[in-house]
C-alpha cells in the first residue's frame, strides 16, 4: 500500500476575529501520495466546546513550516482578518502540501493567494455558476479543484493542495470580513492556535480601533500558565487597544529541547466601546456613514411570551429532558411583570392555561409543576399549536388582559418537520403570518440535524423574529438559555432610526421592531455629495414607561486627527461594512416575500458580492494552481455554504454528503484491533477517533465482521501472555484471525506462524519469512515479509493484518497480530461485529471537557445512541507505518469493554470457533 510511506507534516493555527461563539482554524498538511494525504486528514476532536485535540505524531522533517501568522484588525466593529503560513520544502522531491481553513460560517472570504518561489496566484471571485462550469470543465480533463464543506456548528472549511519543488517555499494567505456582532454587552474576537509544535515565527496580533472608546478589554487563553500569562502585550490607549501573543520557540516548548508546545487552545479578547450618547455613534469616511444605536440605562419592557414546545416521539429521551431543564430556569427568570403561556404538541395541542398568566410566584409555581409533565408522544402539527398561542395572545389583548405597552412573543421549539395537521410549510408560513398581522414576534428553535430550519427560518424572519438551530449534546440547555437572553430583555419597540431624504442614499435597513439589552443596531449608507454639512439624525422608539425621542447632527469623523500616522489603515472601511451589512441584508430578504422582490434582492445581492469580491452564497472564488508536469494548472474553488448545504452534512455526520465542488474524493475511515487489544474507529470526515479495549480470557473468539448479504466474515481469536507479570496482570492479544467471503469461495487463515488460503478447492500456504504476491481471480494477497498481509476481496473490502514480532526469550509476551479495515464502505449497510458495525458511521457528541485522572487526559461526555458516556482523551496507536513503535492517534476512549457504545455487551460477540458465526 503506497500510502504506509507517505511524508506528512501537520501544523494547526487558527483564527476568527467575531463575535462570541464563531472561530476559525487552520491546518497545513504534506503528504507524500494521495493515500497519506487521505490518512492525514483524520483524527482531529469535533470543533464541539470551542476545544480541539492533538493529530497523529509524524518523525519526519521534510517539510519546515516556519512562520505563522494571524493579523486581525477592528475598525468601528469591522474585522479584517489575515491568515499567513509559510512552509520550506526541504526535500530534494517535490511534495503536495494542502492548505485547510476553517472560518466562521457567516464571514466572508475576500482573498486567497499563494505565493510560490516569487510567483503569486491570486484568488477572483466569479459568480457561482460561472465558477461551476469552469470547475466541471477542469473535472473532464482530468484535473481537480478545491473542496468547501461544513464543519461543526459555526464553521465551514476549505481546502487546497499544490505541488512545490525540492528546496522550494510556499506562502498560503487567506483574508476574511465580517461586521461584529454585539451579543449581551460585549464583542468578541477569538483567535484558535494549535501549532503540535514550536514555530520559528508564531504571531497573534489584534489591533482594535474604536473613535466612541474603548470601555475595558480583556485578554484570555485557555492555554495560559503563569510562565505564559506574561507574554500577553497589551497597551489601551483610549480608542485604541493593541493586544499580541509571539512566545519564541523555547517558549513554546513543553520541556527544555522537547517538541511538545504549550500553544494549545484559544486565545480570546472581549471588548466593548464608551456610549455617552443616547443618539449612538455616527461616523461618516469617504462618502459613506454608519451609525451604531445602543442606547445605555432604558427600563426593560414587559413581554408576553407563550413557549409553544413540541413533545412528539423524536423528541423522547435527552431532547425533551433539556427541553423541561431549560424552561424551568427560564420561568424562574421571567419579571413580575412578564406574562407567560405553555403549549405543548404532537398531534394534539394541549395549553396550561387557556390565557397568559402573570409571572407571580404562585402562577411561576404551577408553571414549574406543568413543565414537569411535559414528556413526548406523537407526531407534530406545528401549524395548529401556534396559531393556538396566537389566538391566546391576540384575546388578551383584545380583553385588555395584558399591558399597554409590552412585546407580544412567541418562541417556538421543534425537532422536525410538520407532518400532522396543516403539513404544507408555505401554507403554514401564510396562515401564521396571516394570523400574527405583524403584532407579534415568532422565534423559533430548531433542535437537531433533522429540523426543518429552513422553514423556521422563513417563517421567523416574516414574523420580526429570528430562528437558532439548537445542537444536540449535554450543552443543549446552555444553548436554549442563551438564546432566551439575548431575546428576553426588549428596551424598545419600533425603533426608526431617520436620515434626510436629499442626504443619503442606499440605506441598509433602518427600522427594526425591538431592540434587546446588550445587542446593537447597525445602520449604514451612502452620502450623497459627500454633504453631511445638512446631515440631521432622528431616532424614535417606544419605551416602557415613555417614549423614546432623541436627535443630533451627525459629522465626519477626522481618523488622521484621531489616529495620526495610521490612517492609511482604514481606506474605504465604512464602505466595506455598509456592503458587507447590505449584502447580509439582501440575502435574508431572497427568502422572503413576492417571487419578484426576491429575485431582485438576489440579483442586487450578487452584482455587490462580485463588486466588492466576497464570496457569498452567489459567488465563489477561483484560483488557478500552478501548472504540473501533468498539464497545465488546475482550478481551486471556494464556496459559501447555504445553511441547508450543512445541515444536510450534518444530518448524515460522518458519511459526509460531498457539496458540488470536490478537490478529491473523500478520506475513508480505517477500523483497527490491535495490541491489548485496542479498537481504534478513525473517523476522517468528524476529524477524530473512538476507542475502546476488549478484556477477554485467552482463547476467547470474536466475530469482528459479518456481512451476511456479501457473505463476508471474519473473526480472531485471542492469546495470553505466556505468564502473569510481577503486576498481576496478564494481557491478551489476537494471534488467529479467520477470513470467509462464501460468494466468492475464499477462505483464509492467518495466524502469528503462517497464512493458509483455500481458493477454488486448492490451498496456498505462505510463511511470515516469505515476500510474495499471490493473484487470484476473486482474491489478492500481498505478503511483506516479517510485517504485513494485504488481502483485496474482488470488488470489496480490503483488510490488512499486521504481525508483531516479539523477542523469543522475552519472559511474559508473545507474537501477535493487528487487524486493519480499509475500504470498509463496499460492505453492505447491514454489516455487523465488533468493528464491523461502525462502518457506515457513528453518530455521536462530545462535550462538558473536564480535568480526568491524568492531567493529559481530560474526561469529557458522550452523547451516543441514546447514553450518556464518560469518556476519556488519550492514546492508541496505528502500527501500519511502524509495526514496532506505532503511530499515536488520539481518540475518545469508552470505557468497560466499549458498553454503550458497542451494540450489546462485548460478550455477545463471541463465537465457538474461528469460522462459525454462533
Amino acid at each position: 500500500m503506497s500510502g504506509l510511506q507517505g511524508v506528512r507534516l501537520l501544523l494547526l493555527w487558527a483564527s476568527a476575529c467575531l463575535w462570541l461563539p464563531s472561530l476559525a482554524w487552520g491546518t497545513l498538511v504534506i503528504s507524500g501520495d494521495h493515500e497519506a494525504l487521505q490518512e492525514a486528514r483524520g483524527n482531529y476532536l469535533p470543533t464541539d466546546k470551542s476545544f480541539h485535540i492533538m493529530k497523529r505524531s509524524t518523525n519526519e522533517a521534510t517539510v519546515e513550516v516556519y512562520s505563522v501568522k494571524v493579523d486581525c484588525t477592528v475598525t468601528s466593529r469591522f474585522a479584517h482578518t489575515v491568515m499567513t503560513s509559510k512552509a520550506l520544502n526541504k526535500a530534494d522531491f517535490s511534495q503536495e502540501i494542502f492548505f485547510e481553513i476553517e472560518l466562521p460560517k457567516t464571514a466572508f472570504i475576500t482573498n486567497f493567494s499563494m505565493e510560490i518561489d516569487g510567483k503569486m496566484y491570486v484568488g477572483e471571485v466569479k459568480e457561482k455558476e460561472k465558477a461551476k462550469k469552469q470547475y466541471e470543465k477542469a473535472v473532464s480533463s482530468g484535473q481537480t479543484a478545491g473542496l468547501v464543506k461544513a464543519s461543526g456548528r459555526k464553521m465551514e472549511k476549505f481546502s487546497v493542495s499544490v505541488n512545490i519543488a525540492a528546496e522550494s517555499n510556499v506562502t498560503f494567505v487567506l483574508t476574511y470580513e465580517e461586521l461584529l456582532q454585539r451579543k449581551l454587552g460585549q464583542y468578541e474576537i477569538l483567535t484558535r492556535v494549535k501549532p503540535k509544535q514550536p514555530v520559528q515565527e508564531l504571531q497573534i496580533v489584534t489591533n482594535i480601533y474604536e473613535p466612541q472608546g474603548i470601555s475595558y478589554v480583556d485578554a484570555n487563553a485557555t492555554f495560559f500558565s503563569n510562565e505564559l500569562l506574561p507574554l500577553v502585550e497589551k497597551v489601551v490607549t483610549g480608542n485604541k487597544a493593541h493586544i499580541s501573543f509571539s512566545p519564541t520557540m523555547e517558549q513554546q516548548r513543553k520541556c527544555p529541547g522537547c517538541d511538545g508546545t504549550l500553544i494549545d487552545g484559544d486565545f480570546i479578547i472581549k471588548y466593548d466601546v464608551n456610549r455617552a450618547k443616547s443618539l449612538g455613534d455616527i461616523q461618516v469616511v469617504n462618502g459613506y456613514f454608519v451609525h451604531f444605536f445602543a442606547p445605555a440605562d432604558l427600563p426593560t419592557v414587559p413581554k408576553n411570551v407563550v413557549f409553544v414546545i413540541d413533545r412528539s416521539g423524536s423528541m423522547h429521551g435527552r431532547k425533551i429532558e433539556q427541553t423541561r431543564e431549560a424552561l424551568l430556569t427560564i420561568l424562574e427568570d421571567l419579571s413580575e411583570e412578564d406574562h407567560f403561556a405553555l403549549i405543548q404538541f404532537d398531534n394534539n395541542i394541549e395549553s396550561w392555561r387557556e390565557s397568559l398568566s402573570k409571572a407571580t410566584k404562585e402562577n411561576l409555581a404551577a408553571g414549574l409543576d406543568y413543565v414537569r409533565t411535559i414528556s413526548a408522544r406523537a407526531t407534530t402539527d406545528i401549524n395548529g399549536a401556534v396559531l393556538k398561542g396566537v389566538d391566546m395572545l391576540v384575546k388578551d389583548r383584545q380583553e385588555k388582559r395584558l399591558p399597554e405597552k409590552s412585546i407580544d412573543m412567541i418562541i417556538l421549539l421543534t425537532d422536525g418537520m410538520p407532518n400532522s395537521g396543516e403539513s404544507h410549510p408555505p401554507k403554514i408560513q401564510k396562515n401564521i403570518h396571516s394570523a400574527m398581522g405583524g403584532n407579534m414576534s415568532l422565534f423559533c428553535l430548531g433542535f437537531g440535524n433533522d429540523v426543518g430550519y429552513s422553514f423556521l427560518d422563513v417563517m421567523s424572519k416574516q414574523n420580526r423574529g429570528v430562528a437558532r438551530r439548537i445542537f444536540e449534546g449535554s450543552d443543549a440547555v446552555v444553548q436554549l438559555k442563551g438564546f432566551y437572553e439575548e431575546v428576553a430583555s426588549t428596551l424598545l419597540l419600533e425603533v426608526d432610526l431617520r436620515y434626510p431624504d436629499n442626504a443619503v442614499d442606499s440605506l441598509t435597513a433602518s427600522h427594526y421592531s425591538q431592540f434587546f439589552k446588550g445587542s446593537e443596531i447597525v445602520v449604514a449608507g451612502r452620502v450623497m455629495n459627500n454633504d453631511v454639512d445638512n446631515f440631521m439624525v432622528e431616532v424614535f422608539g417606544q419605551g416602557f414607561e415613555e417614549d423614546f425621542k432623541v436627535q443630533g447632527q451627525a459629522s465626519a469623523v477626522d481618523w488622521g486627527e484621531i489616529y495620526p500616522n495610521e490612517e492609511y489603515i482604514f481606506g474605504d472601511f465604512i464602505e466595506r461594512l455598509w456592503a458587507y451589512l447590505t449584502i447580509q441584508q439582501l440575502l435574508d430578504n431572497s427568502k422572503k416575500g413576492a417571487e419578484d422582490e426576491k429575485a431582485n434582492a438576489t440579483a442586487k445581492a450578487l452584482e455587490m458580492s462580485l463588486h466588492y469580491s466576497f464570496v457569498t452564497p452567489l459567488t465563489s472564488m477561483v484560483v488557478i494552481k500552478p501548472e504540473t508536469e501533468d498539464g497545465q494548472g488546475s482550478p481551486f474553488i471556494a464556496d459559501k455554504l447555504t445553511e441547508e448545504q450543512r445541515q444536510q452534512a450534518e444530518r448524515v455526520s460522518y458519511r459526509y454528503a460531498s457539496p458540488s465542488y470536490s478537490m478529491q474524493p473523500p478520506a475513508q475511515p480505517t477500523y483497527l484491533v490491535d495490541g491489548d487489544p485496542h479498537f481504534v474507529i478513525e473517523l476522517p470526515e468528524r476529524d477524530d477517533a473512538l476507542c475502546f479495549n476488549v478484556n477477554a480470557i485467552p482463547g476467547t473468539i470474536f466475530n469482528l465482521v459479518k456481512d451476511t448479504e456479501q457473505g463476508i466474515l471474519v473473526n480472531g481469536q485471542t492469546i495470553g501472555d505466556k505468564k502473569i507479570a510481577p503486576n498481576g496482570k496478564i494481557n491478551t492479544y489476537f494471534c488467529r484471525f479467520g477470513i470467509i467471503h462464501q460468494t466468492l469461495g475464499v477462505r483464509l487463515e492467518v495466524s502469528t506462524h503462517d497464512i493458509l488460503l483455500l481458493q477454488d478447492g486448492k490451498w496456498v500456504k505462505l510463511l511470515w519469512s516469505d515476500r510474495a504476491s499471490v493473484k487470484g481471480l476473486n482474491v489478492d494477497l500481498l505478503l511483506t515479509k516479517d510485517h504485513s498481509l494485504t488481502v483485496t476481496l474482488k470488488d470489496s473490502v480490503k483488510f490488512v493484518v499486521l504481525l508483531h514480532k516479539v523477542w523469543v526469550k522475552h519472559p511474559y509476551h508473545r507474537d501477535y497480530l493487528g487487524f486493519y479495515t480499509l475500504d470498509s464502505h463496499l460492505l453492505s449497510p447491514s454489516v455487523h461485529g465488533l468493528l464491523g458495525q461502525f462502518y457506515h458511521g457513528i453518530e455521536y457528541e462530545v462535550s462538558d471537557l473536564r480535568p480526568g485522572e491524568v492531567p493529559e487526559k481530560p474526561d469529557a461526555t458522550m452523547y451516543v445512541k441514546g447514553q450518556e458516556l464518560n469518556v476519556t482523551r488519550g492514546w492508541q496507536r496505528d502500527f501500519r507505518r511502524d509495526v514496532k513503535n506505532g503511530e499515536n492517534v488520539p481518540c475518545w476512549f469508552i470505557h468497560s469493554n466499549g458498553t454503550g457504545l458497542i451494540d450489546g455487551d462485548a460478550t455477545d460477540y463471541v463465537v465457538s470457533g474461528l469460522f462459525k458465526t454462533v
